[in-house]
């Protein structure tokens, strides 16, 4: 890029001083600076470019690598390259400017994706990252996506796709140590080696599931969201706490019983298979209810349903569940249906704490609901409602628990 490409009449993100000296305080205070994280004039270049033998300009290029690499060390390198589309030949100032933005936006977004710091000698880059930076960039320079949603997008991308990748791992991991009767260490070095066969079914089927979880959302956000919303006005004074939130759901949680003095004196390998039992019976039960699993938290999972029949059916097979099941103990369940705030992939509002609040009440092997959510369901004859004594909970004052119970029909069918 020229310099007639570069505009420093602009008050838009300061240029970066070349070179400064960077440590965890100064990065906070740089990323906290006012004003706006991109550059929206197509093409342009916030930061100056270095002069010629500048203090800025670049270090001389690193010395190749001396003597022989293991064949493991060999292995690594060549599924990094592969992982990455190529060697690592850029520093963080290269990429930027290549993006057409300054370093100060470009680390925005590289913390977003939760990358760590580097400095400005550090060859960390290829050519792939400044073509992602790129198409960030370029959705708000077009005006597809206001920066503060470009960063909240791709902070959603980094967060999901770690655990994602953490938890392939594990389960890889997991299933070596059992099928080839290895050590973990031992495990982990041979995945090396593996991963390249798994690389492109592995991509080919996160973008399956992308396409079809984009989908589903569309669904609930365009068809069913306004539905919903009248659905929940039956029995509502209009003043409730949750009123002003904008859409209605039914919210529960599972609870497992004396899931902490267990894990105590559980060794590290069955603890884990009975959370990875706990997780999967979970999300098979919450998927085939048309329900959408939230998050799980140690021996609780929180889940969402469209209608309060959806969350009942849900929260009734989960309570079977782990009644039936001979390793998992048996389980509080509690269900509100109410109005919800959802963002960052969670939820948030009164219902949600409502819901929180009824699991301690609970009864091992039963399921609670709130006086208004019963009152949603007593029409319904798959479903029986017996009243509970009045609670005083806090945050809520008196409350009327329901304990709902499997009325006719078969309930939720599990193939």
């Amino acid at each position: 890029m020229n310099a007639e490409n570069v505009h420093q009449d602009t008050d838009l993100a300061a240029p970066d001083l070349p070179r400064e000296p960077e440590d965890a305080a100064g990065s906070a205070a740089a990323d906290s600076d006012a004003g706006t994280a991109f550059d929206t004039e197509a093409g342009a270049l916030i930061e100056p470019a270095a002069e010629p033998g500048s203090e800025a300009a670049d270090p001389e290029p690193l010395a190749p690598p001396t003597g022989t690499m293991s064949a493991e060390r060999l292995a690594a390198k060549a599924l990094e390259a592969r992982l990455l589309g190529g060697e690592r030949k850029l520093r963080r100032r290269e990429v930027a400017a290549g993006a057409g933005l300054s370093l100060l936006s470009a680390r925005k977004l590289w913390r977003a994706l939760g990358f760590p710091n580097l400095g400005d000698e550090d060859v960390a880059f290829t050519e792939r990252d400044q073509a992602a930076l790129s198409t960030i960039v370029d959705l708000v320079r077009d005006g597809k996506l206001t920066e503060e949603a470009a960063i909240s997008i791709t902070r959603a991308i980094g967060q999901m796709t770690d655990r994602m990748v953490v938890w392939q791992i594990e389960a890889l991991v997991e299933d070596m140590v059992q099928e080839q009767g290895v050590s973990d260490a031992v495990a982990r070095k041979r995945l090396v080696s593996e991963l390249p066969n798994l690389i492109d079914p592995l991509e080919e089927m996160l973008a399956y599931s992308w396409r079809r979880q984009l989908n589903a959302a569309v669904q609930r956000l365009a068809v069913r969201a306004e539905a919903g919303l009248q659905s929940s006005e039956e029995g509502r004074e209009g003043d409730e706490d949750d009123a002003p939130l904008p859409l209605a759901r039914a919210v529960g949680f599972a609870d497992l019983v004396s899931y902490t003095s267990l894990s105590r004196r559980m060794n590290e390998k069955t603890l884990a298979q009975l959370v990875q039992r706990f997780e999967n019976k979970c999300a098979e039960i919450i998927s085939v209810g048309g329900g959408r699993l939230v998050k799980t938290v140690g021996d609780e999972v929180l889940y969402i349903a469209e209608t309060p029949a959806a969350g009942a059916e849900i929260s009734l097979a989960l309570s079977r569940a782990f009644t039936d099941d001979e390793i998992l103990p048996q389980a509080r369940v509690a269900m509100v249906w109410g109005r919800i705030l959802s963002r960052l992939g969670d939820i948030y509002g009164p219902t949600v704490n409502l819901a929180a609040r009824l699991t301690a009440l609970a009864d091992p092997g039963t399921v609670l609901v709130d006086s208004m959510t019963a009152a949603a369901l007593e029409q319904d004859e798959r479903f029986v409602l017996v009243p509970r004594p009045a609670e005083d909970v806090r945050g809520f004052g008196e409350i009327h628990p329901v304990q709902l119970q499997p009325g006719s029909g078969r309930g939720l069918i599990l193939d």
